[in-house]
């Protein structure tokens, strides 16, 4: 027998979070799913990486986010958010993915990898950093690539090739070089990317510079073997010796479960998932979109510090 609850919310990550706390405020019986652990997208961020926002700019239902700098890391963050789910008594069942979302009498049917719920709505704020761009070139799936930079230890003295220009990009190449990595970044556009993190852009160009990093602009990877790579260049291809590549590339939500569960997208590249922006219902009754789901491929729209409002509209459209 299905498990009666008024609010699903799918995904357990800092908006998901945002959105239990308002309809806990509300009186609203919710609860949260979450296919990996607590806040899941940034458990896989960087060890070492530092937020772009402020600390009070991550703050969700109105519970302080104090840090020991201006700017707080992965670990601050994510000891917040646990002591927010924690302290609030967040209804959240974790390691639980949904497998698929029906229409029924009253409402929707959803069937988890564990249990089977009925509810009148539904939110979804699965983010977008489980599904990584692929570079779809021979050699991709070697073990020695990853999508996911973890920790810049493991590639000390190491051959590293590093593709973007971006933030992930940046922070890989800087980090794995001050463990002694060889560091080439392989970049299409023919700068580092406008969006990096202000107070690490110089750094990174001066490295390039001065030659301690080596950049290829206007350049993109072919082929990854087992000790080398391919890049196309301005000046044609060539083959370097390489032990390890770290694509940065970037993340896009899970379109087929959007489309699957009958949200609309967007007929161009973006794939935008369609809503209303006042209510952040989708084109299904009763179902909406929080947090960065939202932009489709546009993943750079939506943060946490400019989507916790999303929380409060949802609220508010089921209550009225």
């Amino acid at each position: 027998m299905a498990k009666q609850v008024e609010l699903l919310i799918v995904g357990g990550g800092p908006i998901g979070m945002a959105c239990a706390l308002a309809a806990q405020k509300a009186g609203i019986n919710y609860l949260v799913v979450e296919k990996g652990c607590l806040v899941n997208s940034l458990y896989r961020y960087p060890i070492n990486m530092t937020f772009f926002s402020t600390s009070e700019r991550l703050e969700i239902g109105g519970v302080p986010f104090v840090s020991n700098n201006a700017k707080p890391t992965r670990p601050e963050a994510l000891e917040y958010y646990r002591r927010v789910a924690s302290s609030q008594n967040i209804r959240i069942n974790l390691f639980e993915k949904v497998e698929n979302i029906r229409p029924d009498d009253n409402g929707y049917t959803v069937i988890t990898g564990k249990e089977i719920y009925h509810t009148r709505y539904i939110i979804v704020a699965t983010g977008f950093y489980d599904i990584p761009n692929l570079l779809n070139i021979p050699g991709e799936d070697l073990a020695k690539v990853t999508h996911y930079y973890k920790d810049p230890h493991y590639y000390a003295t190491q051959k590293v090739l590093v593709v973007g220009a971006n933030n992930s990009s940046v922070d890989a190449a800087l980090e794995t070089y001050r463990k002694g990595a060889e560091v080439t970044m392989v970049i299409r556009e023919g700068e580092i990317g406008r969006r990096v993190k202000y107070w690490v852009k110089p750094d990174i160009e001066n490295r390039i510079k001065e030659g301690s990093i080596k950049a290829w602009f206007h350049s993109h990877l072919t082929a990854i073997r087992d000790t080398e790579v391919d890049i196309n260049t301005p000046e044609g291809p060539i083959t370097i010796p390489n032990d390890f590549v770290i694509a940065a590339t970037g993340y896009q939500p899970d379109f087929n479960f959007l489309e699957k569960t009958g949200i609309t997208l967007s007929a161009d590249a973006v794939r935008a998932p369609s809503y209303n922006p006042e209510t952040m219902e989708t084109n299904l009754p009763g179902i909406y979109l929080a947090g960065v789901v939202c932009g489709g491929m546009n993943t750079h729209v939506w943060f946490i510090e400019n989507s916790r409002e999303h929380a409060d509209k949802i609220v508010a459209h089921m209550r009225r």
